[in-house]
């Protein structure tokens, strides 16, 4: 039986990628520096212990495997550019590590998550196509285009069949609450924990969101499917911080009063993703309203309560 190991697996996206695969029928196996932290380990599913920028770590992971499925980041946008050495070496550096130990073991398939909301920059359209200049104003985002264009000399050179998933804003059950990245997330479990929340800007900064469990599957689809290169994974929609906050006490029941700080300089003003060129090849389309994704995350936070307060 073929065998996917997927990098970051006990993360948030990645457990969900996990969830589709084995839905789907795959044979998985998780590399990841820490084990999930809302649920235990998947009866079936094999997990390896470690950093994916270990080249120890790599040989036993990708022992006996077909394809691989890179979610792992060790930064987000936010905190970034506050150490950019720190991306390079973590997040770039470690994924060409990864290219060569993969080319060593002749596995060709790779589908690597990459960020559509930050390799574009300030965007230029209405509706940002694959094709809109790469003009990142994150480290965050100048890693993950460079990344990509490692991903297009190793098909080149040494015939990588790679699919890099430009995904918005990803939110969903199994979130954490860190505050670090994922608006949606943050303001669930501050609404949960009785805390104020924060709005930078002026709220009218417009952002693509997508349900986790609708990119999980389109990585599960993509992994399967016989497509090459970059492709935005997004909502096709975009929705205001102003919308969010809105939502937010309209699912919860709370009254809000939002605390707004400056501006960030790292936040574009607006992003909405195109997302035809993913629809046209493999049929995919998002199935999970932003609403009721927000009520599923909401559900689930407050369950996560419950358990903890039994504890």
């Amino acid at each position: 039986m073929n065998r996917t190991l997927v990098i970051g697996g006990c993360g948030f996206i990645g457990s969900h990628i996990v969830d589709a695969l084995v839905a789907r029928g795959h044979n998985v196996r998780v590399l990841d520096m820490k084990p999930e932290a809302f649920r235990p380990p998947l009866p079936g599913v094999e997990y390896v212990k470690g950093s994916f920028s270990s080249e120890d770590v790599l040989k036993v992971a990708l022992r006996d495997v077909d394809s691989v499925i890179h979610s792992a980041s060790t930064t987000v946008p936010a905190t970034s550019n506050l150490n950019p050495c720190a991306d390079i070496e973590g997040n770039l550096i470690a994924t060409v590590r990864l290219l060569h130990a993969m080319r060593a073991r002749n596995i060709h398939k790779l589908v690597f998550l990459s960020s559509g909301g930050t390799v574009y920059g300030v965007p230029q359209c209405e509706e940002v196509p694959e094709s809109h200049p790469l003009q990142p104003i994150s480290s965050y985002g100048i890693v993950k285009v460079a990344i990509e264009n490692y991903l297009h000399m190793e098909r080149k050179l040494h015939g990588l069949d790679f699919v890099a998933l430009r995904a918005s804003n990803p939110y969903g059950p199994r979130q954490g609450h860190a505050g670090l990245q994922g608006i949606i997330g943050t303001y669930l479990w501050k609404i949960a924990r009785g805390e104020q929340i924060e709005v930078w800007g002026d709220g009218s900064v417009i952002r693509d969101f997508i349900d986790v469990r609708d990119l999980a599957a389109l990585s599960a689809i993509a992994l399967e499917s016989p497509i090459n290169g970059c492709f935005n994974a997004g909502s096709g929609e975009g929705a205001s911080v102003k919308r969010i906050v809105e939502l937010t006490a309209q699912i919860t029941g709370r009254d809000l009063s939002p605390l707004y700080r400056p501006g960030r300089g790292f936040d574009v003003p607006r992003i909405i993703l195109d997302i035809a060129r993913i629809r046209k090849a493999v049929g995919w389309n998002p199935t999970i309203p932003l609403e009721q994704g927000m009520r599923d995350s909401w559900d689930w936070i407050c369950q996560q309560q419950q358990v903890s307060a039994v504890a």
